[in-house]
């Protein structure tokens, strides 16, 4: 009978219950936080991931929680400069058949089954998305958040493409394709900035929360 039950639709509602009520207990009261996003396959030797790690420590020391996905790549890279930081590391991790294992730069770990209730997790306690260069998943987390703020089911929030030259063919096809289609309005390109350097990220949340008011004062971008 229990077999029964743990096989059924009603036992996998209990499941998700449990990984909500978890990712509530242990984000509650966590304060304000950014989302960094990115390839779990970028390793030591690239730039980004260095640059990941810049970003990370900037965030850190300006009052931010820093929050990843919780895997090697971009997201070890926040991790780690998150730890070298003033603020909290966290790591959202799936579970998955493949490449996912928790970095070991993290204050906070928590393991997810469900990808939709780990994405309700980086939208309710993240101020802001930074989108390091990445794949499926990566582009999966970036145009669920354009889509939410596009149809105002969340507040606007800074949505930071890091890295220009990685995102520039993606962009040129918004403009050249989905604009002319009539798919999207040239105005939704406001819903996103994209950057080069850590420091604008830093000053982009400065600004935002300078427009838009924030819990909390943002720290020096350093």
């Amino acid at each position: 009978m229990i077999e029964d039950l743990r096989k059924s639709e009603t036992w996998r509602v209990f499941r998700i219950q449990s990984e909500l009520v978890d990712g509530f207990e242990n984000l509650f009261g966590l304060g304000p936080a950014v989302t960094i996003f990115g390839s779990a396959r970028l390793t030591e030797d690239s730039d980004y991931y260095h640059q990941a790690v810049k970003v990370g420590k900037m965030l850190s020391n300006a009052g931010f929680a820093v929050i990843t996905g919780g895997g090697h790549g971009i997201m070890e890279g926040a991790n780690k400069g998150a730890k070298m930081g003033k603020s909290k590391s966290i790591g959202l991790n799936i579970d998955l058949p493949h490449e996912q294992v928790a970095n070991r730069y993290q204050d906070i770990t928590l393991n997810f089954r469900y990808f939709f209730v780990r994405k309700l997790m980086f939208i309710k306690y993240s101020m802001a998305f930074v989108i390091f260069p990445g794949g499926f998943g990566t582009m999966d987390e970036l145009f669920e958040a354009l889509t939410l703020v596009q149809t105002e089911k969340i507040e606007s929030f800074p949505i930071i493409l890091f890295g220009r030259k990685y995102w520039q063919g993606l962009l040129d096809w918004m403009k050249n394709t989905l604009v002319p289609g009539g798919t999207i309005d040239r105005g939704d390109f406001a819903l996103f900035h994209v950057v080069d350097e850590p420091v604008e990220v830093c000053e982009i949340l400065k600004e935002h929360y300078r427009v838009f008011g924030g819990p909390v004062p943002i720290g020096e971008c350093k």
